[in-house]
């Protein structure tokens, strides 16, 4: 798995007022979280945008270099983004050791166009776009690609038919469909002479409709 080098430093200042001055300042205020502990910091604004813009959502490790020499391995959580502006305001990061198994959520990209679309005119729908795994932080895929070419109508792939290892176990159902190709939609037409044998039929309805609402008429 690749790791990327981000210089962090420690912040002992919190608060709104704190954060709102740390942006102006073009850093960026985080949190480190490990167990029941955090750890306030503050990123270079540039770094961090430049390792979100580039990772693009896959789960890559982290090495937080601290000014004073000393560094932490970590997976990014979440970050928040002004839903106006988009401007980035904050990280959080989960502290991870290289001898401990951690449980992350990896996401899923299919490849290949599946034959029951290009040749038999299928749909292709999507429906797990991630899974969930346990193993060493180092091991985590930072995404994974599944080859779905060979999918005819009818067929699906598993969560079973993705091999990753015996040093990444995968926690999300194995029966779980990945994707699938079902046979296209077709709207039947009514033939003209249907039309009007129903037009026929529904016409006596409604004379005896009116028939029956005349009688309770007169009995008024």
């Amino acid at each position: 798995m690749e790791t990327i080098t981000i210089n962090v430093d420690k912040r002992d200042i919190k608060g709104k007022g704190a954060a709102r001055s740390l942006r102006r300042s073009n850093m960026i205020p985080a949190v480190i979280y490990r167990g029941g502990d955090s750890m306030p910091i503050k990123i270079p604004k540039a770094e961090i945008t430049k390792f979100i813009n580039t990772t693009a959502g896959e789960q890559v490790m982290v090495k937080l270099q601290f000014s004073d020499g000393e560094n932490k391995f970590a997976l990014m959580k979440d970050f928040q983004v002004d839903p106006v502006k988009r401007d980035l305001l904050h990280a959080d990061f989960f502290e991870v050791s290289l001898t401990e198994k951690v449980r992350v959520i990896v996401h899923v990209t299919t490849v290949g166009e599946p034959i029951g679309v290009k040749r038999d005119g299928g749909v292709l729908q999507h429906v797990l776009r991630e899974i969930e795994v346990e193993c060493l932080p180092d091991k985590i895929p930072g995404h994974i690609k599944v080859d779905i070419s060979n999918l005819g109508i009818g067929q699906s792939f598993h969560v079973s038919d993705i091999k990753l290892g015996e040093e990444i176990k995968i926690l999300t159902d194995p029966d779980g469909v990945i994707a699938n190709v079902v046979a296209p939609v077709t709207e039947e037409v009514a033939k003209p002479e249907e039309v009007a044998a129903a037009e026929t039929t529904a016409e006596p309805e409604v004379i005896k409709k009116g028939k029956k609402e005349e009688a309770e008429e007169e009995k008024k």
